[in-house]
């Protein structure tokens, strides 16, 4: 990684036209030649920038001497994207740094409180769709694609359980799929629908319980911090 801390100008040519007036800015060159524009204030965005694949070329003024207090640039940055005509110039008008760093590799993001998270803990915690209801397994498998979680209830009834964390028309879609596919097995059928997720949309809730199922709403930092057979079915 690549930070220059400059007084900088910046001019993007190719499907769109845009253009950064002097100021001092910091600029972000990644291990792929990416270049990022960032201002001080504002958006966490950067300010224009040019993504790989791309070629970077620094252009050195012949006369450019950075302990003079010239109007000659100290530097500029060309970067032309591989896949288009798109080019970054980037006019560097004084340095104040230019330092390189090796970060090493990164793993990457590490989320709580995913759909897989949600899950697991209710695969664990399946009472929560009734008492006396047992866990069949997660994934479980369809032609269409798998079933979150398949459970028996206590009255022996197959349950296809869809999760989400925001709840909304699609999911709901999506389990009346399951649901259509998984009765048309006579060892299954019935098989009772529940679509469980941390939030779920009022228009959601509407067309899930017009087609028969229940909805669940799943606390997360309860399921992951407790161990109470507490039912919220509604």
């Amino acid at each position: 990684m690549r930070i220059i801390v400059a007084d900088c100008s910046a001019e993007y040519s190719g499907r769109l036209n845009a253009s950064l007036p002097l100021a001092r800015r910091v600029l972000l060159i990644k291990a792929d030649n990416s270049l990022l524009i960032f201002s001080e204030l504002g958006s966490y965005k950067p300010l224009n920038w040019m993504a790989a694949p791309c070629t970077i070329k620094e252009i050195v003024p012949a006369d450019a001497d950075a302990d003079v207090d010239t109007a000659v640039p100290e530097k500029m940055l060309r970067v032309c994207s591989d896949k288009s005509s798109d080019i970054l110039e980037v006019t560097l008008q004084h340095i104040y740094s230019d330092e390189s760093y090796d970060l090493g590799e990164d793993p990457g993001l590490v989320k709580d409180g995913v759909e897989d998270h949600l899950q697991r803990y209710l695969a664990e915690q399946i009472e929560r769709i009734g008492r006396g209801a047992k866990l069949v397994r997660r994934e479980y498998p369809t032609a269409i694609g798998p079933v979150d979680i398949m459970a028996v209830d206590a009255e022996g009834r197959h349950v296809a359980i869809e999760i989400k964390r925001h709840g909304g028309i699609d999911g709901v879609e999506q389990l009346t799929r399951y649901c259509e596919l998984l009765n048309r097995d006579p060892l299954l059928a019935p098989v009772r629908g529940i679509f469980a997720a941390q939030t779920i949309t009022p228009q959601a809730r509407v067309l899930a319980q017009d087609r028969g199922f229940e909805c669940l709403i799943l606390d997360y930092d309860e399921m992951k911090g407790t161990d109470s057979d507490e039912i919220r079915l509604f």
